[in-house]
């Protein structure tokens, strides 16, 4: 009985600080609002969020919070009462392309020192669009240097791409961030395929 009482005194949830308790933010049809980044609210956001009846708690941790008239224990997962529809088109950004690109070198498959290389070069009239632009380790970049991949005897592993917001969630799932509370795994991969 003793033991049991101190387990419990120590629950990593009951002496969390509260900047440690984020809130997973699910959409209206409770799917994340994005994986990768992953749609994360500081507590004090999601519990703003729920005064403000903009949102239901689905899931919560044991900490709690209080003020000289209520308690209350910290959001981990909350929904949106109303739907947010997502950009069909993410935004070009260097990390969104690393995503695109499994955060690999287009050319060799190094993940490490990662860049973004121009495949027909600036030089030659290319421009820095989705279509043109790969993900590169530093080696391979300077190897390539201002040619094309042809004229450099290089071959891209797939060709530069516009991709759709769900085509960048996608790939999001297979990088995981390093911490996941549990609370939030059920709602992370619903739509996972099922071992038989």
């Amino acid at each position: 009985m003793e033991r049991a009482c101190v387990e419990l005194m120590y629950h990593p949830d009951l002496i969390r600080h509260p900047d440690n308790c984020p809130a997973l933010v699910l959409n209206a049809d409770y799917t994340p609002l994005s994986y990768y980044p992953l749609s994360l609210w500081p507590w004090q956001t999601a519990i703003k969020a729920v005064f403000l009846d903009r949102v239901d708690i689905v899931e919560h941790y044991d900490r709690e919070i209080h003020s000289p008239t209520c308690r209350m224990r910290i959001p981990s997962v909350i929904a949106l009462r109303q739907y947010v529809k997502p950009h069909e088109h993410p935004a070009f950004t260097r990390f969104n392309l690393f995503l695109r690109d499994h955060f690999e070198c287009q050319y060799c498959g190094s993940p490490r020192d990662l860049t973004f290389d121009h495949v027909v070069p600036r030089s030659q009239g290319g421009r820095t669009t989705w279509e043109n632009v790969s993900t590169a380790c530093a080696p391979c970049n300077l190897r390539k240097g201002g040619r094309t991949p042809k004229q450099a005897g290089m071959a891209l592993t797939q060709a530069p791409h516009k991709p759709t917001s769900w085509q960048l969630q996608d790939s999001g799932r297979k990088f995981p961030p390093n911490y996941l509370h549990d609370s939030w795994r059920d709602w992370l991969y619903w739509d996972a395929e099922l071992e038989s």
